[in-house]
């Protein structure tokens, strides 16, 4: 199987520019489809589904390789070459924004631009560094997904999308996380929570943008801040939006934002 075909990877658009969008945890690149379509008018855009997720090549899961960030980022290395990618503008939300922080360090001509939607480089507390969560809430987390996959995604996908008045959103990321493997999602769910990617951020080479939610449980305002004084030549930008997924919640902001930007 060709890594284009592991990884689902869909091409659309007309333009000369390339911008390649990543998902996060228990999502698929269906999750990009309020934002994508808005930039086919003037870039080539790539979406693709990490292994393990969505229409991916399950088969291709290797619980070794993707212990790490850096085997997702790999992944992205591999599909970006096999594109012949060059100075392309990488789109990733959660997770993925480390991800496509480590592929640009792996590869630093594949992108000349990054977006990172809600990232964080730490979720557990460290000193004076504040993720938003304790390692025995991390711990608790993870345990309960252990447990009971269909009822951690039932009660923590309302929560993660922070729109009550939306309960279409909650439900749709609660479908998408129960369509994934249960066992991979333990897994990536554990690589996702326990990372620590801080001493990455310096040696990001690419022009980087940063989109924070007002109000997101996930990844706080103090840790887009944190990102983007990390990071050297880097922007940050607050949206009017609340929860973790603006690309389903508010994706106008988003696609201004990121035309504003490329």
């Amino acid at each position: 199987m060709s890594v284009l075909e592991r990884n689902n990877v869909r091409e659309a658009g007309d333009g000369s520019r390339i911008m390649i969008f990543a998902h996060g945890f228990g999502c698929d690149q269906n999750m990009w489809r309020f934002v994508a379509p808005a930039f086919q008018p003037d870039f080539r855009t790539v979406l693709f589904d990490h292994v393990g997720a969505g229409c991916s090549d399950l088969s291709a899961y290797d619980p070794a390789k993707y212990a790490s960030l850096q085997g997702y980022a790999d992944d992205v290395v591999e599909i970006g070459r096999t594109l012949d990618l060059k100075n392309a503008v990488f789109v990733g939300h959660s997770v993925s924004g480390m991800i496509g922080a480590l592929a640009s360090i792996k590869a630093p001509g594949l992108f000349d631009s990054l977006v990172m939607i809600g990232p964080s480089p730490r979720y557990i507390d460290d000193g004076d560094y504040k993720g938003g969560f304790t390692a025995p809430q991390i711990d608790e987390l993870l345990d309960s997904l252990d447990d009971n996959h269909m009822g951690w995604s039932a009660s923590m996908a309302p929560a993660i999308i922070g729109n009550p008045d939306r309960p279409e959103l909650g439900e749709e990321l609660t479908n998408s996380f129960c369509r994934t493997d249960p066992a991979i999602a333990k897994q990536f769910a554990r690589v996702t929570f326990t990372s620590d990617n801080r001493n990455d951020l310096a040696k990001v080479p690419a022009r980087t943008l940063i989109l924070q939610s007002k109000e997101d449980i996930i990844a706080s305002e103090e840790v887009g801040e944190y990102v983007h004084r990390h990071i050297p030549d880097s922007e940050l930008v607050i949206l009017n939006a609340t929860g973790h997924c603006p690309n389903l919640s508010a994706p106008r902001e988003v696609i201004a934002a990121i035309r504003a930007f490329v």
